[in-house]
């Protein structure tokens, strides 16, 4: 296990896993899986071919038409490493809301760089393609348990990180990192995210096989809970699932850093956590298509065109809305944005910020819990069949039927990996 996966957290962890996983979910949504061409450089053919989900998601086509220009990610994590080569160019100032010694650049797991890369790297020198190469990162830096064990810490380092995410210009808020315990600095700091006009993505956790407990920030009302899901689309046995899933994303078999000394890729699974940033990039190539709809246009379209074979508007508890393809809408304008000003995670009125720096009223809606229905995951035969995507859906499986493998990810603290 590397040293960015066996951290352990006061608060929260990087939902990341460091080995190959192989249990599935029975109840499957599939995109076809192609695999990305490799590129020249003996690097790029370890790394760039293994991202799988870059040809399943058309990301080439997608790029035809946009790469997520003028979206900005804030990455609460780690801290992320500006001097990769699929990163320079592509971090720009942030914070570190540590109170330690160092500063948002100043990676201490790798964990976050790897997020970065996955939502906006360039894939330059051999480096991880990221999905919305266009973004921009904003990164936020937190502690986890080791980090605090050795350094005098901000003891509210996640919610002041939050919040200034919510107060910077970046429109996407990207969190690969969970916790058992919710908290009201942090739970009212995600509020203030929402007023402010951001769209809020966070990995449910990768402890499905250890209790399965309800994860934060996923599980607040107003954050996007985001599920790993494999090359067939079935949802790993390490993610978490219930209430806490709003849409899954690809989390199998992702190359990352395999330490903090940036020296090497490893292979294995990003979990919960490479899900979210994809996720993220997902947003970002939408927004960027469409920069005049708010956050709550952009996941509403996001799961008006999620891959599913079930009613739509109905959650599974293992793919909330289904498997996330922004390439029904960029490449065939599919998805009705809805309401500005509705949010489609709690249906409640927001201010309707497009997520401009300048600030909105904080929004006065209570939370909700998030509602799923009784887990009716029917298999099946596609209703989308005209979409021509390779995220089309290969329906196989029966309905909520878990099957466990092995490679559990203990919690021993509060903080860990989504």
């Amino acid at each position: 296990m590397t040293a960015r996966m066996s951290q352990t957290r006061k608060r929260r962890m990087p939902v990341g896993l460091p080995g190959h996983l192989l249990g599935t979910m029975a109840v499957v949504v599939a995109w076809s899986a192609g695999i990305a061409g490799g590129a020249p450089s003996a690097i790029a053919a370890d790394v760039q071919s293994k991202q799988w989900y870059l040809s399943a998601m058309q990301a080439e086509e997608m790029w035809k038409v946009t790469t997520g220009e003028g979206i900005k990610v804030a990455v609460i994590d780690t801290g992320v490493n500006p001097s990769t080569p699929s990163l320079k160019g592509q971090v720009l100032k942030g914070f570190d809301a540590t109170g330690a010694d160092g500063d948002e650049y100043d990676d201490y797991a790798g964990h976050g760089t790897d997020m970065a890369e996955l939502i906006a790297g360039t894939g330059k020198g051999g480096g991880l393609q990221g999905l919305a190469p266009g973004a921009k990162i904003i990164p936020f830096r937190v502690t986890d348990t080791e980090f605090q064990n050795k350094h005098s810490v901000n003891a509210k380092d996640t919610e002041d990180a939050i919040r200034a995410a919510a107060d910077s210009d970046a429109r996407i808020i990207s969190m690969s990192m969970a916790s058992d315990f919710p908290g009201r600095g942090e739970r009212e700091a995600v509020k203030y995210a929402e007023s402010k006009g951001k769209l809020f993505f966070a990995g449910v956790g990768n402890n499905a096989e250890e209790g399965n407990k309800e994860q934060f920030p996923a599980s607040y009302p107003q954050v996007v809970g985001v599920a790993s899901a494999d090359r067939d689309g079935k949802v790993a046995e390490y993610s978490q699932n219930g209430n806490i899933v709003d849409i899954a994303a690809p989390g199998n078999e992702i190359p990352r850093w395999c330490d903090s000394k940036f020296q090497s890729y490893c292979d294995g699974d990003g979990g919960t956590s490479a899900a979210t940033a994809i996720a993220s990039a997902s947003a970002a190539l939408v927004w960027s298509a469409h920069p005049d709809w708010t956050a709550n246009q952009v996941l509403n379209v996001l799961f008006d065109t999620a891959g599913r074979d079930w009613e739509k508007g109905t959650l599974s508890k293992y793919l909330g809305h289904g498997l996330i393809r922004p390439s029904m809408n960029v490449l065939k304008g599919k998805g009705n944005p809805g309401a500005p000003d509705i949010s489609p995670l709690t249906k409640e009125k927001t201010s309707g910020s497009s997520a401009s720096p300048a600030a909105s009223a904080p929004g006065s809606s209570q939370p909700q819990k998030k509602e799923t229905a009784d887990d009716a995951v029917m298999a099946g035969s596609s209703n989308e069949k005209d979409d021509g995507s390779s995220l089309g859906l290969i329906i196989g499986g029966a309905a909520a039927v878990v099957v466990l493998g092995g490679g559990a990810f203990v919690l021993i603290r509060k903080r860990r990996t989504a």
